[in-house]
């Protein structure tokens, strides 16, 4: 994430172009996730003629899962899915294109289906689990002060960290607040999450809870491979959402939709697309661009040829390097960066209950745990009666939950996940469950465990799990890897969570503005004079502008940050 002004100029790299030949509105978009539904929302209403290709599912990451075969008596089947989605307050993309797809009931479209989470549960593996509030504080004066108290509230559920690590981890983080751009892109961008705190030769606690959970959990992230300034952008943002610091971001800490996504999203999302004129095509999967000259002049998808004026890539980073030809490449060299990018695992299991799990409504970060787990009881969350609505009318709570670290060994038998079978897996994403959340507590329900569904987009096979969705990481220096929405080639674009965006963390939201840029970017190519897809800036803090200039002058002149110590 940066909305920093080096931001916007790294956004804006010089890359020789072609002049763009406006010859028609025809649009090809590869992939129907977050990325290129919102590239195809934004196109078709400024009159284009879109089609949008996908090799699995609408949706893609975002979608629900049915589990075949599970409903009974005209109930659905039970919701399953790739993760249980949330949607922080300092989502502003992805809530402006809910509000715009019409919803029966809702004055304010699919954003009507959004509901704010109260709690957080954080679970410890050698005391009770802890119930957190979650309120912002209300708007107030922002400073190195504010910044301070607010991370002291924040982590005051440490107990054991020593007081001397809380302030100077409160100080990396003002640090951040009052460097400059060309620092976190020059230099930042270059060091690990851990080494930006400082995490060697701190307490346990410390690298624990401070330089690896929050990464894990949030992010399925290597802490050590991951880019200082990404995450802390992140956490910027994060911290500002929950604080009430920033006025532009009024959703909370933390929303769920009220009902499966596909339900509440997904569905009424391509219906109102399809009203709109977007074609829909299945099981097509982009294989080849051909180019000719500083042009694509078709695709092949699935055996076939697909003709249009402009081509939007919308898929995975992976799958991306794999259709980016060595003809590609030498129009466009940049675009190389594209294979070094790192993707990682986060994947869900859904254990359905009988009887209505007794843990608080909201989500549940096992600190420590060894995979990861990060959770969420749905049925208090949604609306309507679980046990009426999905199922044989027997299931009444669905335990969805995230696993984020697929190397590090289990505490049943010892594997890391992905040495496990499928039946192992779910058996130690539970066991894991109970040892952070039962101390203490009457939350076990090991019995109540009607069955459980993982992701298909995993497959345990003996020579190891392998992942068909994995996610982008942001790595030390893969900023400079990423493209952007527009590329030396003239009609080609992308979107993406890897393709650059002020919002530069794996998400919805990095997708849907990724989205956004690839609509503007098309209308820039065929010089259309249309309205541009509305691309919201990250808060700054004004107050912290002056502090910004000095460290300007003190990184021009080769010197550290006022702070760095």
């Amino acid at each position: 994430m940066s909305g920093t002004a080096a931001g916007v100029a790294a956004l804006a790299l010089e890359i020789p172009r072609a002049a763009a030949v406006p010859t028609g509105r025809r649009v090809a978009v590869f992939g129907g996730g977050v990325a290129g539904l919102t590239a195809a929302h934004e196109l078709i209403e400024r009159g284009y003629d879109v089609t949008v290709y996908e090799p699995v599912a609408l949706g893609g990451r975002a979608r629900s899962i049915p589990v075949p075969g599970t409903g009974a008596d005209g109930r659905a089947d039970l919701p399953g899915e790739h993760g249980f989605r949330f949607f922080p307050g300092c989502y502003q993309h992805v809530p402006d294109t809910m509000a715009r797809i019409p919803f029966p009931g809702n004055a304010d479209g699919v954003a009507g289906n959004l509901v704010p989470v109260s709690v957080t549960t954080l679970g410890f593996p050698d005391r009770p689990p802890l119930t957190v509030p979650i309120a912002t504080a209300g708007a107030g004066a922002i400073g190195p002060d504010a910044i301070r108290r607010s991370l002291t509230t924040l982590l005051a559920f440490l107990p054991g960290l020593p007081p001397q690590e809380l302030a100077y981890f409160a100080d990396r983080m003002v640090m951040w607040y009052t460097m400059c751009d060309a620092r976190r892109f020059g230099q930042w961008e270059y060091i690990s999450w851990p080494d930006a705190i400082g995490a060697q030769g701190k307490s346990e606690i410390y690298q624990n809870y401070l330089a690896r959970a929050p990464l894990q959990l949030i992010a399925a992230a290597r802490p050590e491979l991951t880019s200082a300034r990404a995450w802390m952008t992140a956490s910027e943002v994060l911290l500002l959402a929950v604080s009430g610091l920033a006025p532009a971001y009024r959703g909370g800490l933390d929303r769920i939709l009220a009902g499966p996504t596909s339900e509440q999203w997904i569905d009424p999302w391509v219906g109102y697309l399809r009203s709109r004129g977007v074609r829909f095509v299945s099981d097509a999967a982009l294989t080849r661009l051909v180019l000719e000259g500083a042009r694509i002049t078709s695709a092949d998808v699935g055996g076939h040829q697909v003709d249009a004026e402009w081509f939007v890539c919308a898929m995975p980073a992976n799958r991306l390097a794999q259709v980016l030809g060595d003809d590609i490449l030498t129009v466009d060299p940049h675009l190389a960066g594209v294979r070094e990018l790192v993707m990682e695992s986060m994947i869900g299991v859904q254990f359905y209950l009988r009887r209505p799990s007794a843990l608080p409504h909201g989500h549940i970060a096992a600190m420590g745990t060894p995979w990861a787990i990060t959770a969420i009881a749905q049925a208090p969350m949604w609306r309507g009666d679980f046990a009426s609505r999905y199922g044989d009318g027997s299931v009444a709570d669905c335990l969805s939950v995230d696993v984020s670290v697929w190397d590090v060994p289990g505490i049943l038998y010892g594997k890391p996940a992905r040495a496990c079978s499928k039946e192992e897996f779910a058996q130690e994403v539970w066991a894991q469950l109970e040892r952070w959340l039962d101390n203490g507590t009457e939350w076990r329900c090991g019995e109540d465990v009607h069955s459980w569904f993982v992701d298909p987009g995993a497959h345990f096979d003996p020579a190891g799990v392998t992942n068909d969705t994995p996610q982008f990481v942001n790595t030390v220096g893969a900023w400079y890897r990423k493209p952007q929405a527009r590329c030396g080639i003239e009609n080609l674009f992308f979107c993406g969570e890897h393709v650059r965006t002020t919002f530069d963390l794996a998400s919805m939201e990095a997708a849907n503005e990724a989205g956004r840029r690839a609509a503007n970017a098309v209308l820039d190519a065929a010089s259309d004079d249309a309205p541009r897809a509305q691309v919201f800036a990250l808060f700054e803090p004004p107050q912290f502008d002056p502090l910004k200039r000095i460290d300007a002058d003190r990184y021009r002149a080769g010197l550290p940050h006022l702070l760095d110590r």
